[in-house]
């Protein structure tokens, strides 16, 4: 049976530190060069300028992956012998790791292959004397049942003939029955060795005496020098050795051939020497006949039990010896067995019985389990995220890895230095599809749902130039982006989702490692070397030359390449690992996605009905109150509202709007909780739960239409700003959940809502961005100053160029407040936006607007 070794060519891959000698000493490297690299990197971006918040994550980044390289191989024996262990537990001795590490985690692992390989033989063994146990006692127990049953039958008569054959039988099974206990108490270091003086030449022809008795035709030649040699050994045990030696010798030579046994002195040891006149061993099997059943086909039909040389060896080994054959003299044939003993053997502990075990009824054996799947060896990652998030049968995929560079490479060379625009919108949309196409669930609805709705939510790049409006639809696009690829389905699963991103760096790590050992490229880095110097030289010569020697070319090659000083070369080389890092982990995330989700065992209720419908009513009972106060604003007259709590009702609308926004949320949790908790077992049950919760959602759409009416009035009041258009359309996007739960409580069934939840929220963000807000905002706040003359100038000049349009609009003095100091033109195509084309289109041939200090022009809403 060859090795097999635990993990794939991911975890056998080149070690950096494999030459290291200690552990320690490579754990001091791993923590300098991680916190060097660090450094520098920081020092590096903060030196020329580059934003802290970019700088952070690929600091990390850069140092995690440092880390990861240089950490291979220093910790996977321990998690590979824990994977190898797991098989050994189940039969499979041939596993193996990898030992190629000189440190103590190395050291570890040949120990551990050692031991593999000695529970191999050992288990080999343990099969094989079973199985010629059986077969040794199967013999003569046939044998004997034969002979018993022909005397039972009358076929045979009950003479002693017939009685001794059968007794030979049972005289061949009990010696083979002592013969295994005596391996057994050898084998369990439990013998006895009753050591004492030995007169060797005496034991020795006492010894041949018994073996002449059996007259197999061979003579005896005994020699011992010095003849007196007295010995210390365990005389029984000494005598049962040369016996068993003389057995076998005799055993294999023909009638008339001879036996030599010669003993000496060597230092302080002695030896026992037995030569034979038979076909003798070969050297490949002289070490095998000293196992149990080691000589079994040899011996077939000479009523050996196939234990005489185990024994032999056995019985030397408790002396203190070795025995083994060695090659025959020269001009000799036959075997030739050496017993190297010494003079005064070690002590050895009193002899503990061995407890036989009673005899029970036999029982059809038990089918054997079978072998347990076994998996890949755990990577750190697996110690921490292994529940919640296994790596399983994760293929290495280099495309991916590419992908994600080839994203980062045109995010670095399209984003630093120019505003959002078609640039923004090709980095998003490459690095949409690398992490699209690593996704094992594409063809899902749910995924190709979000696949959509991240395409029109990173369009608005190019469609406004509001950034606040594209800042929040891409933020939300990113969302949408890992929700559909982890398909999440509850509100926990949504907010695990975005968790998950950046932790899909560190969970990633393995896959990467595989993935990069996996590139065809990866391990012929002269080659690759060389290819590339060889590929930018000739790019760099002959693009020189052609553009220098045709203008459009030139043209052409400067709109293409950026502008590569020393500080923009620094600022895109952290842009290109932040996008490379960052869609690298989205699609890790994608090909390997979570279980954000845990699985629904069904809610469990409360077991009373007060227990939730109590709260509940408690709610309706305040939201009620809430109600009435509204009904007697309305019926009572702003007087009323003015005299009872000395607000005008600009102020009262504007004091409460807030409030009532986080008591629509807060409504929805309680929802939530309540659908969760209440039993829905009877008729009764869901009655009193669909009454209670339509009731809070009743009141709850009042709510909503007073908060929005309240927003209004402020609005008309104080003037349209982003932060209240904003909260208007969050609002409503509360009140649609709350229709959304009315319509889920006919059924009962919510499953959906969160989901719906999601694309109508981002729907609605999707709108916002379509009604163009920074132009609705100065549309309605230049609607308010034609009918109350008050407006703020400063906030208008702050919006976007998306309001350039409507202000261009203005004329006079009012134009020269909206418009003072703005700048529009000057893009690129990269930079292309509808939003800022519109506002060129609109201020063309107007230049920039200067702002007169003399010009009054209000700043304040009021």
């Amino acid at each position: 049976m060859s090795d097999q070794y635990v993990g794939g060519a991911g975890e056998r891959r080149a070690q950096p530190l494999v030459g290291v000698r200690s552990i320690k000493v490579k754990l001091g490297l791993l923590v300098a060069a991680s916190a060097t690299v660090a450094a520098l990197v920081a020092a590096l971006g903060r030196s020329d300028g580059v934003p802290t918040w970019l700088t952070i994550p690929v600091t990390i980044g850069l140092a995690l992956a440092l880390t990861q390289l240089l950490a291979v191989g220093m910790t996977s024996p321990l998690r590979q012998m824990t994977a190898a262990a797991r098989r050994m537990a189940t039969g499979d001795y041939a596993v193996r790791v990898p030992d190629t590490a000189r440190d103590e985690v190395g050291e570890l692992a040949r120990a551990f292959n050692t031991m593999a390989r000695d529970l191999a033989g050992v288990d080999r063994q343990r099969r094989e004397l079973v199985a010629n146990v059986s077969h040794e006692l199967r013999t003569p127990l046939a044998g004997l049942r034969a002979v018993l049953e022909n005397v039972v039958d009358g076929v045979a008569p009950d003479d002693p003939a017939v009685l001794a054959t059968a007794l030979t039988q049972a005289e061949r099974m009990s010696r083979l029955v002592e013969d295994l206990l005596d391996l057994a108490r050898v084998d369990a270091g439990r013998a006895p060795l009753a050591a004492r003086p030995v007169p060797l030449a005496t034991l020795l022809m006492d010894a041949v005496a018994e073996a002449e008795a059996l007259g197999r035709g061979v003579t005896y030649d005994v020699r011992v020098t010095p003849p007196g040699l007295v010995v210390t050994a365990d005389p029984a045990r000494l005598h049962q050795l040369v016996a068993n030696l003389l057995d076998n010798a005799s055993r294999h030579s023909p009638s008339g051939g001879s036996v030599v046994v010669r003993a000496e002195v060597a230092g302080q040891r002695y030896r026992i020497e037995v030569r034979d006149s038979g076909p003798g061993i070969p050297a490949a099997d002289r070490e095998r006949v000293f196992e149990p059943f080691g000589t079994l086909a040899a011996s077939a039909g000479t009523g050996s039990t196939g234990l005489g040389l185990a024994i032999a060896r056995w019985v030397t080994d408790l002396h203190g010896g070795t025995i083994g054959f060695l090659d025959p003299a020269d001009g000799s044939s036959g075997a030739r067995v050496r017993v190297d003993l010494p003079l005064e053997p070690a002590a050895r502990p009193a002899a503990v019985p061995i407890q036989e075990a009673p005899v029970s009824t036999p029982t059809a054996p038990s089918p054997a389990p079978s072998p347990a799947p076994v998996s890949p060896p755990p990577s750190i990652t697996d110690d921490l995220l292994g529940g919640f998030w296994p790596e399983r049968g994760v293929p290495a995929r280099p495309a991916l890895l590419l992908g994600a560079l080839g994203a980062g490479l045109l995010g670095g060379l399209v984003l630093p230095e120019r505003a959002l625009g078609i640039g923004t919108f090709l980095v998003l949309l490459a690095a949409g599809a690398v992490v699209l196409g690593a996704s094992r669930d594409r063809r899902d609805p749910f995924t190709v749902a979000c696949a959509g709705l991240c395409v029109l939510l990173a369009a608005t790049s190019v469609v406004r130039a509001a950034e606040w409006v594209v800042v929040l639809c891409l933020l939300a696009g990113g969302g949408v982006c890992v929700i559909g690829v982890t398909r999440g389905r509850s509100l926990g699963g949504f907010l695990l989702s975005g968790l998950m991103w950046p932790v899909a760096g560190l969970r990633g790590m393995p896959w990467l490692g595989r993935t990069i050992g996996a590139i065809p490229v990866v391990g012929h880095g002269a080659a690759l070397l060389r290819t590339l110097v060889w590929s930018v030289l000739g790019l760099v010569v002959f693009g020189a030359l052609f553009a220098s020697a045709d203008a459009l070319v030139a043209e052409w090659v400067d709109a293409l390449l950026p502008d590569l000083t020393i500080d923009t070369f620094v600022l895109r080389a952290f842009v290109t690992v932040a996008v490379g890092g960052t869609v690298l982990a989205a699609a890790y995330l994608s090909l390997n996605p979570p279980r954000v989700d845990r699985a629904t065992t069904g809610p469990r209720s409360v077991a009373r009905r007060y227990e939730w419908l109590a709260p509940v009513l408690v709610v309706v009972a305040v939201f009620a109150v809430f109600l009435v106060a509204q009904a007697t604003v309305v019926f009572g007259g702003h007087a009323y509202l003015q005299r009872t709590t000395g607000l005008t009702y600009a102020e009262y609308v504007h004091e409460g709007f807030a409030q009532l926004t986080v008591a629509t949320a807060l409504t929805l949790l309680v929802i939530a909780v309540a659908g969760r908790k209440a039993p829905r077992e009877t008729a009764s049950d869901r009655l009193w739960l669909r009454v209670a919760l339509g009731a809070l959602c009743a009141e709850t759409l009042v709510v909503v239409a007073s908060a929005l009416y309240r927003m209004d009035v402020y609005q008309e009041a104080y003037g349209f700003t982003r932060l209240r258009l904003l909260v208007d359309v969050f609002e409503g996007w509360l009140g649609v959940l709350v229709l959304a739960v009315v319509v889920s409580g006919i059924g009962l069934r919510g499953a959906w809502l969160a989901r719906f939840a999601l694309i109508s929220g981002v729907v609605g963000l999707l709108g916002l961005a379509l009604v163009n807000p920074d132009a609705w905002i100065a549309r309605h706040n230049l609607d308010r100053y034609d009918e109350t003359g008050r407006v703020d100038w400063f906030y208008l000049r702050d919006l976007s160029d998306d309001a350039v349009p409507v202000l261009a609009e203005l004329t006079g003095n009012d134009r020269v407040c909206a418009l003072a100091g703005r700048e529009v033109g000057g893009d690129d195509w990269l930079e292309w936006n509808l939003g800022r084309a519109r506002a060129d289109h609109a201020l063309e041939g107007t230049g920039t607007i200067a702002l007169d200090p003399d010009l009054p022009c209000p700043t304040s809403t009021d």
